[in-house]
């Protein structure tokens, strides 16, 4: 009798490299001097000539040298291992019909895949996508988002059957949006179990967004190599021809699927879910349009990811609020277990929960739904024992904890967080037990003992309604909850670590002073990131352009970095009000620095109060270039401050004799941080006022962060000065490119790194002649030059003395002399920050 297999074992099938393709085109592999190693055996049919003849033959006897020229071009933009590179209407015979082209590297070997082009007149595919994401953007909710996007890619493929399939957590997966033909059996709510689509699959579906299988009876294409070769080993990961595995194909026949296609649905680079398209015959659809349901895919992922973050976003923020009333209210806490027991309403605030308890000094604290005093403490032991110092989650407490069995109905999910080092003190967060009812496609963990693939690899033939009641479960939780806890965890040990007893700290001495630290650093670098992503959020609102909002987002980012520079450089001491008013009028206006008059005693500010000064001086001087005072000629700033009766700094903004001022029309997020942040921040008080002859604004600070110290004025300092020398070009420079574009670009870069003259040369010849005529200082040789290469020009380089470095798009399986391996090689596409790096290196070099 058979061993009893499940579908798990269908984990262990090697799908990524089958060894065939399917027969809707063929594939050719070519080494880097492209010459064809593998093809499939339909290539006779499409090109006329029979596998065996194309074998070790040049790519140029077998396709045209237009085509291959064309596939060259396309090589060099190939920048990782997932990348493809797709060519519509390439005609690789002449007066022969044109072909659709993809290319991407398999290790060390070009894939090249075609198949015949389809003229579709009157498919414009980028405007109809352009038509679908315009629809979806107006639905509101996921449920109608997912549903319009379904019917969307329907009207874009034809397929008879459109569903949107979302995972689960535990792998499962469910029909959450479905568009079909009429009289078809609805699947709209179904769920299918995590075996369904194996491990391998999903890790295929992640790197490659689409896939489509055009005719489950259509019999694969065997792929057939030279004898220092293996086709069966070639992994097609990232082909579009890779044919299916005969268990898929079963699952496909049982279901009645004559053809499908899937396109992934990533959130934050992993799996959220599919676009599942099933056809009830065989349907081919065109590479072109198959590009377009790609194109869509992302787009409809990217819309999922803001939707949801959106929610997150005010969950997340509403949390911060909570720990940030905690740390302020913590610190009149003389006992460091009263400071975490007496907030136990507020954590319930932070976190979605029915219940919540605090185990910490050998003694319980509960609020809300929980289990028993007892029954906490044994699974406190339990979580200690098996996740020691980590957060502990789950949704199904009887599943990780069996003890949990008996109190499931008061607690079914828990959430832990460690509050000491010691595997001793915790914060457990419960949600009760929600019973559901769940249809399943099929009896989810049915099992096979034979099939007509043998008893290993068998897939489920029934897929009738199967419902199942699921019980002890809770409310899953959400990534956003596991962010908050970490959180929360980072600052409570911080709240336990400052008030702790002093005789516990000095006998445990360093070890508590470097928790302390670390809890200290990781609390800053979060407060720190969430400032920058509320930066980068906020701006975005505001500009109309990638260039505008880059250079916002940069001016804002480089005012606190200016601000913490001079912070830091005097050891986190206070700094002069004139340092930074005299810092950010240097860094915006330059040379019209002097525009912007100052005076008032000399004072300096707590760093927390110099650094939000920062931002509001940073707006104030970025709105008066652009729209005010200093954007006239004649305009100038004045800006005073003094100290009041009662020490708090007043600081005076008055602009004159710039253009009329109109007020703006909406409060941007610019005007925001002027109005709010010293109020909220540092508890003082801002007024702006838009006076028709100028701005006038009007800031105090509270006297606690102000402290009057004579002659600390100069303490300013430029970041641009601090900034190592960047390597330099100083001569012409030479740049060996077939492309233009790309040459363009390169030329660009040179003349950044101070190249006073640039040379552009198509090919070997002009290369030569160019150099004859003018010794470059540098030069940047494309090593590919469609029917030869630049190590001529490399060898006549070297021979003169002249430093240079390679760019391809092969990187470091480039072919490249054993002479000339010194060079640098830079990887196309390249930036300016490649070849600034590459040249430190050679000029290091030169200079050794």
């Amino acid at each position: 009798m058979n061993e009893a297999v499940n579908l798990t074992n269908c984990d262990r099938e090697p799908i990524h490299i089958p060894g065939s393709v399917q027969p809707f085109g063929f594939l050719l592999t070519v080494l880097s001097d492209f010459t064809i190693c593998m093809a499939s055996d339909n290539v006779d049919s499409f090109l006329g000539t029979d596998v065996a003849d194309l074998l070790q033959q040049p790519l140029s006897r077998v396709i045209s040298e237009a085509a291959v020229e064309t596939i060259r071009s396309r090589v060099d933009h190939l920048s990782g291992p997932d990348t493809t590179e797709r060519m519509f209407g390439v005609e690789l015979q002449a007066g022969k019909p044109p072909y659709d082209l993809s290319i991407h590297f398999s290790g060390a070997y070009l894939v090249i895949e075609a198949e015949p082009s389809v003229n579709e007149p009157g498919v414009n595919s980028g405007e109809l996508v352009r038509l679908m994401l315009e629809r979806i953007r107006k639905t509101r909710g996921m449920t109608e988002l997912a549903r319009e996007a379904a019917r969307q890619l329907k009207v874009l493929t034809g397929f008879d059957r459109v569903m949107v399939y979302q995972f689960h957590p535990d792998g499962s997966g469910e029909v959450i949006a479905e568009a079909a033909e009429a009289g078809l059996e609805r699947f709209l709510g179904l769920h299918y179990p995590a075996s369904d689509i194996p491990k391998q699959a999903r890790i295929l579906y992640q790197r490659n967004w689409l896939r489509i299988i055009a005719d489950i009876n259509s019999k694969p294409a065997a792929l057939f190599s030279t004898a220092t070769h293996n086709a069966g080993l070639l992994d097609l990961s990232m082909s579009v021809l890779r044919s299916v595995s005969p268990i898929h194909i079963e699952y496909l026949r049982n279901m009645g699927v004559g053809a499908s296609m899937s396109v992934s649905i990533l959130r934050d680079g992993k799996l959220w879910g599919l676009f599942a398209c099933h056809h009830y015959s065989p349907r081919y659809i065109s590479f072109e349009k198959r590009t377009a349901s790609e194109l869509f895919g992302q787009m409809f992922s990217w819309i999922v990811e803001g939707r949801e973050r959106e929610g997150n976003v005010a969950y997340e923020m509403r949390a911060h609020q909570v720990q940030e009333r905690l740390i302020e209210t913590a610190a009149s806490h003389e006992h460091s277990r009263r400071a975490i027991v007496d907030f136990l309403g507020d954590y319930r605030g932070m976190i979605d929960c029915d219940g919540v308890a605090v185990w910490s000094d050998n003694k319980i604290t509960l609020q809300g739904q929980t289990p028993t005093e007892d029954e906490v403490k044994d699974l406190v032991a339990f979580i200690n024992r098996t996740s020691p110092g980590r957060i502990f989650a789950s949704a199904e407490i009887a599943k990780v904890y069996a003890a949990g069995q008996s109190f499931r109905d008061r607690a079914a999910g828990f959430l832990a967080i460690p509050i000491s080092r010691t595997p001793r003190d915790c914060l457990i967060f419960f949600r009760r037990e929600v019973v559901r009812s769940v249809n399943w496609a099929g009896a989810p963990d049915k099992v096979y003992d034979e099939g007509p693939n043998g008893p290993r690899l068998t897939p489920r033939k029934s897929f009738e309604l199967w419902q199942e009641t699921v019980a002890g479960q809770s409310k899953p939780w959400s990534t956003a909850d596991i962010r908050i806890a970490e959180s929360l965890r980072v600052t409570l040990l911080e709240v336990i670590l400052q008030l702790s007893d002093l005789a516990a700290r000095e006998r445990r001495g360093a070890q508590e002073r470097q928790e302390l630290m670390i809890a200290e650093l990781n609390h800053r670098v979060r407060n720190i990131l969430s400032l920058v992503r509320a930066l980068v959020a906020q701006s975005k609102d505001t500009a109309t352009s990638v260039e505008e909002f880059a250079g916002v987002l940069g001016g804002r980012i480089q005012a606190l970095a200016r601000a913490h520079d001079q912070i830091t450089n005097l050891n986190w001491a206070p700094v002069a009000l004139r340092s930074l008013v005299e810092s950010e009028a240097g860094a915006y206006l330059g040379a019209r620095a002097g525009r912007v008059k100052m005076g008032g005693p000399d004072v300096a500010l707590d760093p927390k109060a110099f650094a939000t000064l920062a931002l509001v001086v940073h707006e104030m001087m970025t709105n008066s270039a652009k729209y005010g005072a200093l954007a006239d000629s004649t305009g100038s700033v004045e800006v005073v401050w003094r100290l009041d009766p009662s020490s708090s700094l007043v600081i005076e903004w008055k602009e004159s004799g710039g253009p009329p001022v109109q007020p703006p029309s909406r409060r941007g997020f610019g005007t925001t941080i002027i109005e709010r942040s010293v109020p909220f921040d540092l508890k003082g008080e801002a007024e702006i006022r838009f006076d028709l002859l100028g701005v006038q604004a009007k800031f105090i600070i509270p006297p606690n962060f102000v402290e009057l110290v004579p002659s600390i004025g100069g303490a300013a300092m430029r970041v641009e000065e601090q900034q190592p020398a960047r390597p330099r070009i100083s001569e012409t420079a030479l740049i060996v490119e077939d492309n233009l574009i790309i040459a363009m670009a390169a030329e660009v870069i040179l003349l950044d790194l101070g190249a006073r003259h640039v040379d552009t040369a198509a090919s070997v010849d002009q290369a030569l002649r160019a150099i004859e005529r003018t010794r470059p200082g540098f030069a940047l040789l494309d090593l590919n030059l469609g029917n030869e290469s630049s190590i001529k020009v490399a060898e006549k380089l070297k021979e003169i003395g002249v430093p240079f470095m390679f760019a391809t798009g092969y990187g470091e399986r480039a072919p490249i002399p054993e002479e000339l391996a010194s060079a640098p090689v830079v990887q196309k596409p390249y930036t300016l920050e490649v070849v600034e790096n590459a040249l430190g290196k050679l000029q290091g070099t030169v200079a050794q």
